[in-house]
């Protein structure tokens, strides 16, 4: 049963990404669109704003959204970023150019760590510019912050929508949002479960003459040895003794 103080932060979390919004800024390609929805569809993120894009919609944006077709349908135009971004309380300029800018200027996951605690106040826009050129100087001005990747500076081009992809994840982990499966779902299993175990793969090797019981040669003090490592889990030991059955109703393997 999830507490109260868990339902409380995990509600807080999402809605932390409910507050940010993505917006992309002359668009030369609608693709570009498509892997930015499913860049923030990934990681939680559902609001996407666009200015002035080349194209859209169109089929190539929705085939490269691969099933973030939501978020393009919900997607609003814009005629400038300032109307864009004219209901937010904080915009980030993703930048990886040099640029006399007056603001600060910081990392993605310290920016995106302050987008989060700015959405406790209102909106927070993360801006990308178009692909060729990035965002114009009059787009800069708009952003109280400019934030870059840090990549290689012997190569440090990114395509928009690995670009998206990074941000979208370091607000998801600024959220607090780092969990993956639920590995408490998976059951480990007894003691007793893989003693049984080993008493049935001793009798499947034995049924099909890999072992031999008066002459061990320590083959089952390495195979627990190996089996220990690997912390085994309630099915996997159902699966391995399927397989030793497997083995004893056969008899004897060919060679």
């Amino acid at each position: 049963m999830v507490s109260k103080s868990e339902f409380e932060s995990d509600f807080s979390s999402k809605r932390a990404l409910a507050n940010t919004v993505v917006v992309l800024s002359h668009t030369s390609h609608p693709g570009n669109i498509g892997a930015a929805a499913r860049a923030m569809k990934t990681m939680g993120l559902t609001e996407l704003r666009l200015v002035n894009p080349d194209v859209f919609p169109s089929d190539i944006a929705t085939a490269r959204a691969s099933g973030a077709d939501d978020l393009l349908e919900a997607a609003k135009t814009f005629p400038s970023l300032a109307d864009a971004v004219a209901d937010c309380v904080y915009v980030v300029g993703s930048s990886a150019r040099g640029r006399e800018f007056l603001g600060e200027t910081m990392n993605v996951r310290s920016a995106c760590a302050t987008a989060v605690q700015q959405t406790a106040h209102g909106k927070a826009a993360i801006v990308f510019g178009c692909e060729m050129s990035g965002m114009t100087n009059a787009e800069v001005l708009l952003c109280q912050t400019l934030a870059y990747i840090p990549t290689n500076d012997d190569f440090s081009s990114l395509n928009l929508g690995a670009a998206v992809q990074v941000f979208a994840y370091e607000l998801r982990m600024a959220a607090g949002l780092t969990e993956g499966y639920d590995a408490t779902s998976l059951q480990p299993a007894t003691q007793a479960e893989i003693e049984n175990m080993y008493a049935h793969l001793e009798t499947a090797l034995v049924a099909c003459d890999f072992y031999d019981p008066q002459r061990p040669r320590r083959l089952f003090a390495r195979l627990r040895r190996l089996f220990g490592r690997t912390r085994l889990e309630r099915e996997e030991v159902d699966i391995f003794r399927g397989i030793c059955t497997a083995i004893v109703h056969h008899g004897r393997l060919p060679r």
